[in-house]
């Protein structure tokens, strides 16, 4: 379900094929638990640094930042085949696909070399502190609070939803440094390390995974942290703050479009179960009109994202981008949710379901754990907002 590129573009797919098909990891390693987003294995270390080592491991960088200058339809073709591959670049993607950027975007050339290649390499692991008990969408009300105190920030304040944090070595967090002006103005990143006195991270399970225990709330009580750990500028965090989320929602479109592709042919497994009626589900014309839909919101979404993408190096703006996400999200988890009520009481046996999916785990399972993607590089809501000021032009109330 790719397009086809030209003949230098798919040369480069088939070098990358031919790669992955001998040194990716084992069906078997990335079906391994993980503990969090930050919990970085002796494999998914290695892993990391031989995409590094290789230059695939962020292909549109240069070499010494583990790339290989490819271009934009590189880049694409790329994320197509680790997509379809269900295979990650890094078990700490927000280190990876969020943090590092923004180092390399804001960061000193101290920072750069503290940080970043580290980050590239698996040496280190990140955790985010962007939302808080009263600022989760709305990030720019966050409240926690650094005050400069000679050469140190001292931070106090709480984080919630921090993925990985338990397991980070540092977090790229956003503070408050200024109150007297518009909420948006007096926002700082600040680099903190995790072992910092005062800071104190409180994982807290889920009810999809017990063992798997990524949330966390973060406390900082007048945790000192140096002025050398200032990413950018004093009160510039605001512009952090939205390159990183652009950096999150960049290629999320192709990871939905494989998904929901790949719920697509779960659903046509599950057709050859039996129904109420003890006929096969596919035999009702209700459960093929609802995959048909499925499967062409696969296509759409894909489709769509390429056209925004064309249009983007056409240097044209592409409001399909700000549609993507919204749509690939919501679609994903009507179709696992599909899935589960076809299915009936069996959905929740992870015996019986398990083979069926896509992915290890019951229909049920794979339902409940969708909503998170409605939430990560915005949620739906602000999504919507998105969508209706900026792509449809109407007013804010």
């Amino acid at each position: 379900m790719h397009l086809q590129y030209g003949e230098a573009e798919e040369a480069f797919r088939a070098e990358l094929v031919a790669w992955l098909e001998e040194h990716a990891p084992s069906r078997d390693l990335l079906r391994e638990p993980r503990l969090s987003s930050a919990n970085l294995t002796d494999w998914g270390r290695a892993w990391q640094r031989t995409l590094f080592d290789a230059g695939w491991l962020v292909p549109g960088w240069p070499p010494e930042l583990g790339g290989r200058n490819a271009t934009a339809q590189e880049q694409m073709i790329y994320f197509e085949e680790l997509s379809k591959r269900q295979i990650p670049r890094s078990l700490n993607p927000q280190g990876l696909g969020i943090i590092a950027p923004s180092i390399k975007d804001y960061g000193t050339p101290e920072q750069r070399e503290k940080f970043l290649l580290p980050t590239l390499r698996a040496e280190i692991a990140w955790s985010l502190g962007m939302s808080e008990p009263g600022a989760g969408s709305d990030l720019a009300s966050l409240k926690t609070r650094a005050v400069l105190d000679g050469d140190e920030f001292v931070i106090n304040g709480q984080k919630v939803w921090t993925s990985g944090a338990h397991h980070s070595d540092w977090c790229l967090c956003f503070v408050r440094t200024d109150t007297e002006v518009p909420k948006h103005k007096g926002i700082t990143a600040i680099i903190v390390d995790m072992k910092t006195p005062g800071v104190e991270a409180r994982p807290f399970a889920e009810l999809t995974e017990p063992d798997y225990m990524d949330f966390n709330e973060v406390f900082f009580t007048d945790a000192h942290v140096p002025k050398e750990n200032l990413l950018g500028e004093i009160n510039g965090g605001w512009p952090i703050t939205q390159g990183s989320l652009a950096h999150e929602r960049a290629m999320l479109w192709i990871d939905y479009a494989y998904s929901l592709a790949r719920a697509v042919d779960s659903l046509k497994v599950l057709g050859k179960e039996p129904g109420a009626d003890g006929r096969p589900l596919r035999d009702d014309p209700k459960f093929r009109d609802e995959v048909a839909g499925f499967a062409v919101d696969a296509q759409a979404i894909m489709l769509m994202g390429y056209r925004g993408f064309s249009k983007f190096m056409a240097g044209k703006s592409s409001p399909e981008h700000s549609l993507l996400k919204l749509y690939g999200s919501e679609a994903l988890q009507k179709a696992l949710q599909a899935g589960a009520e076809w299915q009936g009481p069996n959905a929740i046996d992870m015996d019986v379901a398990g083979p069926q999916m896509w992915r290890e785990g019951s229909w049920i399972i794979q339902w409940m754990r969708s909503f998170s993607g409605t939430i990560p590089g915005g949620t739906s809501e602000i999504q919507r907002n998105i969508i209706a000021e900026r792509v449809l032009g109407l007013p804010r109330k």
